[in-house]
């Protein structure tokens, strides 16, 4: 299992350059940025890779909506040009409130709004003609670009309809908010399932969860709770909070001392994740212990 760094979203490109670079420094297998209302993440990636080697660069996630797939596809191609190929493409419905409340799109069928939007945008990312006539969105034409390849195109996917599509026409998938007993009963024998039927290879499980070392674990817990309350109300993450038998997001977060960390990371390997995409909190020395004791799992799990 790879380990990477989940960076949060970008509001200062410099700032955020380096700290992909401090990742690829200390050793990690990639750096993710989420797109919420911060800078553009897919530009500042492609900034990121056009200065920084050695590491790849994720979103976690894009959200489609707001997004038709020729333009995402244009700029996807465009990281994948400035980064020598190291897109991980993590896309995603994002959530009702968001879609409805804040872009005026309708929340409908979200899954077959997700069918649609990759029938058109996997081909596209393969510079391949499109003719996509749907119910939720309207594709058609090609992509010009040289010398690049397509990226591995992530699914955020929680649910079965979205796991199983995950699985048939996409890479994978990358979670947030779903623990190791998710992971294993529901998430990775899901999307594998789907992969097997569409004679399609084993997919990537990236999973995303708040990670802290610390010597006080019931106030990292506390912190948690705080920091990341709004994940145990949006619909989809309450779900896979459920299913794991968690109150919210601190009793999935990966919470102890350095060696309760590093047991917890190991087990989360043992589940089907392919890649543990960490996410540091609590600021200042709480983080750099984080990473430090992250980067002793390098290349072990």
């Amino acid at each position: 299992m790879d380990i990477g760094l989940f960076l949060g979203s970008a509001t200062d490109l410099d700032k955020t350059v380096a700290s992909v670079r401090d990742a690829r420094d200390a050793g990690f297998a990639s750096a993710w940025l989420a797109q919420i209302f911060d800078l553009d993440a897919l530009t500042v990636l492609a900034v990121a890779g056009r200065e920084v080697d050695g590491i790849a660069l994720g979103t976690a996630v894009v959200p489609t909506y707001p997004r038709h797939p020729m333009a995402l596809a244009g700029q996807a191609l465009a990281v994948q040009a400035a980064s020598g190929d190291r897109l991980l493409l993590g896309i995603g419905l994002s959530h009702q409130v968001v879609v409805e409340g804040m872009w005026g799109y309708s929340f409908d069928r979200p899954a077959r709004h997700m069918r649609e939007y990759l029938a058109a945008l996997l081909p596209l990312l393969r510079r391949e003609p499109v003719s996509v006539q749907g119910e939720t969105l309207k594709a058609v034409g090609q992509m010009n670009a040289e010398r690049v390849t397509p990226p591995p195109v992530l699914l955020a996917a929680l649910a079965p309809a979205m796991l199983k599509l995950a699985g048939a026409v996409a890479d994978g998938t990358v979670t947030w908010m779903a623990g190791p007993a998710t992971i294993r009963d529901h998430i990775a024998p899901s999307i594998n399932a789907a992969a097997a039927a569409a004679g399609r290879p084993a997919p990537r499980i990236a999973v995303g969860l708040p990670v802290q070392v610390t010597d006080d674990p019931a106030g990292a817990r506390a912190a948690a709770a705080k920091t990341f309350a709004v994940y145990g109300q949006l619909p989809s993450y309450r779900a896979m909070l459920d299913r794991e038998g968690a109150a919210g997001p601190a009793d999935v977060a990966i919470v102890g001392d350095a060696d309760t960390v590093r047991a917890q990371v190991r087990a989360l390997a043992e589940t089907g994740a392919t890649e543990f995409v960490a996410s540091p909190f609590g600021g200042g020395a709480a983080v750099a212990r984080t990473v430090e004791v992250l980067a002793s799992l390098l290349g072990t799990v």
